[in-house]
């Protein structure tokens, strides 16, 4: 009985304020920023007692080792979710609900979105604290674009469908920060290496090239839609893959170029 004196109002609590529409995108932006703590945290007890080479690791190199298992929690959990809202579920068919799919949204995507942009307050505080060590510039840019249109695209519900393309593109992370943790811990010359080279090339150009040739395809087909966005929203559409696409494809350069440099040393 006291059991359940307290279950009920501890219900209710959750259904009528953290999970009704008005609060979801502040309780997942928490949710978010909590997760990117408590992911932080495991990893530091984890890396300790699993990997030899942590301890004696420089206290910056410790720091970025959990701060890139936040981005790589982040980045497989995001990409999930956007792939699944892009491509199976019926939120987003053209043929499945009336209305302009650029002002569709559901308490479910609407979470998704407030808890990547969670990550993205507590990744991007990080690396103004840390700076540079965690990332130049381009860094902070990256994450100032990407926390502008995701919090738009939650608090607003307009154009979910392209800022979930955009997300897709975190599935290169996992590869990126895996090539630093072996890199880090002395196996550049491995097997490993070389086929996550591989991987991440591939992995990029599906990603960060051609889909985004697909996001801006898509936009030309629902033009009509699309305009029926307000300004701020309508300039993030445009700006801010535009953006994204030309520093997607100056990394993807260095890519090719480093994949190339690293098959020449193994012939």
């Amino acid at each position: 009985m006291g059991i359940k004196s307290y279950q009920n109002p501890a219900e209710l609590l959750v259904k009528e304020y953290l999970l009704a529409d008005s609060f979801i995108p502040y309780t997942s932006i928490i949710c978010g920023i909590c997760a990117c703590k408590m992911v932080y945290d495991l990893t530091q007890l984890f890396s300790s007692v699993y990997f030899k080479s942590y301890p004696s690791l420089p206290k910056i190199q410790r720091t970025e080792w959990s701060n890139r298992s936040i981005s790589t929690f982040h980045a497989m959990f995001i990409t999930a979710l956007s792939l699944y809202f892009v491509f199976w579920s019926n939120l987003y068919s053209d043929n499945q609900y009336a209305g302009m799919v650029t002002f569709r949204s559901s308490a479910l995507s609407t979470f998704s979105l407030g808890a990547s942009v969670g990550y993205f307050l507590a990744d991007l505080g990080m690396i103004i604290w840390f700076y540079p060590s965690l990332g130049g510039m381009e860094y902070v840019l990256h994450h100032l674009l990407s926390l502008a249109a995701v919090a738009y695209s939650m608090l607003t519900g307009e154009g979910q469908l392209y800022t979930f393309m955009v997300l897709i593109s975190e599935t290169t992370t996992p590869g990126i920060n895996l090539r630093w943790y072996l890199d880090t811990v002395g196996m550049k010359r491995s097997k490993a290496y070389l086929v996550n080279g591989v991987v991440i090339f591939v992995a990029w150009l599906v990603a960060r090239v051609l889909l985004f040739m697909y996001l801006f395809y898509h936009i030309y087909l629902h033009y009509d839609q699309v305009k029926q966005m307000h300004s701020y929203g309508l300039l993030l559409i445009f700006v801010v893959p535009s953006v994204l696409s030309v520093m997607n494809l100056f990394w993807f350069g260095k890519i090719v170029r480093g994949l190339r440099k690293t098959l020449a040393k193994r012939q």
